[in-house]
């Protein structure tokens, strides 16, 4: 058992960074190597970097999925897009210009309890409901336009709740990275929030090596663990594209590789676990915990490669919802780069599991020293234990 009140510390609102520096990467960066705390900027980040690692970066997009309609009696209804059910990938939901189908959470629900809402261009029907979710079926007349068109147009990019603000116009540059291209989260991948082209240019000129990876971020990033026992808390699951290229960069580059973010984390974690099973693109919550597991990392690895070779693909596709908790065996990552976490959080697990149970040194000097916490906040770099 593992007990989530073990993970809480105190979080004050005003250490909650509300507002990015007006200059990314001049963001404090803490240090974490061998049970021993430092402190830099994040301009510096390649000082803690060896020579010859790989960067593993994140190149999701968010895109602006919260929309606003509002019903003949003027009731404001919000609509919250989280994942493309139909058609289920992501890049064939937005450039779908004949409908799409999504999960998508409502507010001011008891104001909709049935029929279409529509703002004039986009239609909205709700098919079902599971939980606290919902099926909902977009259309719209022009079919000149995407449904990412209709999001540009006349949706609202989501930054986090606990910003306790709307959103405003310079979100739209800073709550994406300098390297998003691929359009699909409703969350940043906040540790590649302090990356500029220039901190970039300057690891490679280091000779630190960079590849790329997708995993869209999902709104469960911010789920609460509501039970006392972790382990039962129940994993969101998330849609990740590994190109044939950065499998191979990961293959050759093993025990050097440095992931940004717990989202570039969880994608190369679960390859591991692909890698045992080809044919089943889908890493279980428990998986990594319920059994034993033989392969090496390198033998996983080439058993994807082989796999893709032999149907001829240069993405892998796959879904994830793997827990990375204390007791996790690390198959893939040598060091991680992260923001501060929200108390008892999974991804406060996460860190705990890399850092073999030591997050209260990092976050104790982090609180100590003045840090900006959660996405608009400060970095760290973390060297596993």
């Amino acid at each position: 058992m593992i007990k989530i009140s073990e993970y809480d510390y105190p979080l004050a609102d005003e250490r909650i960074a509300k507002y990015p520096l007006a200059e990314r990467d001049h963001s404090k960066l803490l240090v974490y190597r061998n049970g021993e705390v430092s402190e830099d900027r994040f301009f510096n980040v390649g000082n803690y970097i060896a020579p010859g690692s790989l960067l593993v970066y994140n190149n999701t997009r968010v895109i602006p999925a919260r929309m606003v309609f509002h019903k003949e009696t003027g009731a404001r209804i919000e609509v919250f897009c989280l994942e493309p059910l139909v058609p289920r990938d992501y890049q064939l939901a937005l450039s779908a210009t004949d409908g799409c189908t999504w999960k998508c959470m409502i507010g001011n629900l008891k104001k909709w309890k049935s029929g279409e809402l529509s703002n004039g261009v986009l239609h909205a029907e709700r098919l079902s409901t599971t939980g606290n979710t919902h099926e909902v079926r977009f259309t719209w007349d022009d079919r000149s336009m995407s449904f990412a068109q209709l999001l540009d147009g006349m949706g609202e990019l989501p930054i986090p709740p606990y910003l306790n603000r709307p959103t405003e116009e310079s979100d739209k540059t800073t709550y994406q990275t300098v390297y998003s291209r691929i359009k699909g989260s409703v969350a940043a991948p906040t540790a590649g929030l302090h990356f500029t082209d220039a901190v970039l240019d300057g690891l490679r000129a280091q000779g630190i090596k960079t590849t790329e990876l997708t995993l869209h971020v999902g709104a469960g990033t911010f789920q609460p663990v509501k039970t006392e026992d972790a382990e039962k808390h129940t994993m969101h699951t998330e849609i990740i594209a590994v190109p044939k290229q950065a499998i191979e960069d990961v293959l050759n580059n093993l025990g050097k590789i440095v992931a940004v973010g717990t989202t570039s984390m969880r994608t190369l974690e679960s390859l591991y676990f692909i890698g045992e099973h080809v044919q089943n693109h889908a890493v279980s919550q428990h998986e990594p915990y319920t059994k034993a597991h033989p392969l090496t990392t390198r033998e996983s690895l080439q058993a994807i490669l082989d796999y893709m070779t032999e149907n001829g693909l240069e993405t892998l596709h796959a879904e994830t919802q793997i827990m990375i908790r204390p007791g996790y065996e690390f198959h893939v990552v040598d060091q991680l780069i992260t923001n501060f976490h929200q108390p008892k959080s999974t991804l406060l697990l996460l860190v705990s599991a890399f850092v073999g149970g030591d997050w209260h040194t990092i976050y104790n000097y982090a609180l100590a020293h003045d840090f900006r916490f959660l996405s608009y906040g400060d970095s760290s770099i973390l060297t596993r234990r």
